[in-house]
C-alpha cells in the first residue's frame, strides 16, 4: 500500500503560479507511475499529468505549456508546477500512484484561481 499526502494548494489570481507537492510513503518500490488528477465541482476526475519511473511524461492538452510535472526519487516526492493559472484550473487536485496492485490516492488539495 502506498500512502500519498498532497500540499501546496490555495487561492491565486489568474496568471499566477502554484507548486503542488505529493509525498509518497509505504510500498514505494511498487510505484510505476505517479500522476496528478483534478476534479472540479460537478465534473469527472481528469488526468492532468503523469510521470513514469522511466521519466516518461504525459500532459493533458489543457495544461500543455503551463504545467510541469517532476519527481524526486530520493525524497519520494512528485511535484506539479502550475504557471499562468486560469479560472478553469480551479479544482481539487489529487495525487495518484499506480503499480501492479490497486492504485492509491491522496486526500486532495484545493486550487482556486480567482481575482
Amino acid at each position: 500500500q502506498v500512502h500519498l499526502v498532497e500540499s501546496g494548494g490555495g487561492l491565486v489570481q489568474p496568471g499566477g503560479s502554484l507548486r503542488l507537492s505529493c509525498a509518497a510513503s509505504g510500498s514505494i518500490r511498487q510505484i510505476v507511475r505517479l500522476a496528478w488528477y483534478r476534479q472540479a465541482p460537478g465534473k469527472q476526475r481528469d488526468l492532468v499529468a503523469s510521470v513514469t519511473t522511466g521519466t516518461l511524461v504525459y500532459y493533458a492538452d489543457f495544461v500543455k505549456g503551463r504545467f510541469t510535472i517532476s519527481r524526486d526519487n530520493t525524497k519520494n516526492m512528485v511535484y506539479l508546477q502550475m504557471d499562468d493559472l486560469k479560472p478553469e484550473d480551479t479544482a481539487i487536485y489529487y495525487c495518484n500512484a499506480a503499480g501492479p496492485g490497486p492504485g492509491s490516492w491522496g486526500q486532495g488539495t484545493q486550487v482556486t484561481v480567482s481575482s
